[in-house]
């Protein structure tokens, strides 16, 4: 064989040799690559995962504070309820509103007795302020429980 024919073999396998090694090195990239990228895509689902179970839980909450709305949103409308139906029931005569006073005992004049002998009864304007404040102890009332609730549900989890 000439010297010739080896070299050019040589020169074969040398370029043969530094393109095998460029594919490999350009083979280590990719793969680099790809871990990454699957890393990357690891990360991303497990952020779906628990943005997913935010969400959910959200949802529960919501629901939760719902059904609590809904809840004392109906109970304060029976007790409104409730206090309008005694107030036409005294409106009616049909019943009696009854509040524990004391009146002052009129002079001694013997001469007008039994003439101002009549069952005490609330001016309207008194009577009104009556049920009015009895609507806002029954609001007030259910309103606390609602947040009592509220703060039972969200706050003390």
């Amino acid at each position: 064989m000439s010297w010739k024919v080896i070299a050019i073999a040589l020169i074969g396998v040398i370029a043969l040799g530094g393109l095998l090694n460029w594919e490999i090195s350009k083979n280590q990239k990719l793969t680099a690559s790809l871990n990454e990228s699957n890393s990357k895509i690891k990360q991303l689902t497990d952020e779906l995962s628990e943005q997913k179970e935010i969400n959910a839980d959200y949802g529960k909450r919501i629901n939760s504070l719902h059904e609590l709305d809904t809840k004392h949103t109906t109970e304060l409308t029976n007790a409104k309820a409730e206090i309008d139906k005694l107030r036409i029931d005294v409106s009616n005569g049909t019943k009696r509103l009854r509040v524990k006073a004391e009146c002052p005992k009129p002079e001694a004049n013997t001469a007008e007795s039994g003439s101002n002998e009549s069952s005490a009864r609330l001016s309207e304007a008194a009577e009104q302020d009556y049920w009015r404040l009895r609507e806002m102890m029954t609001e007030n009332e259910k309103q606390t429980l609602y947040l009592q609730d509220y703060i039972r549900t969200e706050c003390l989890r």
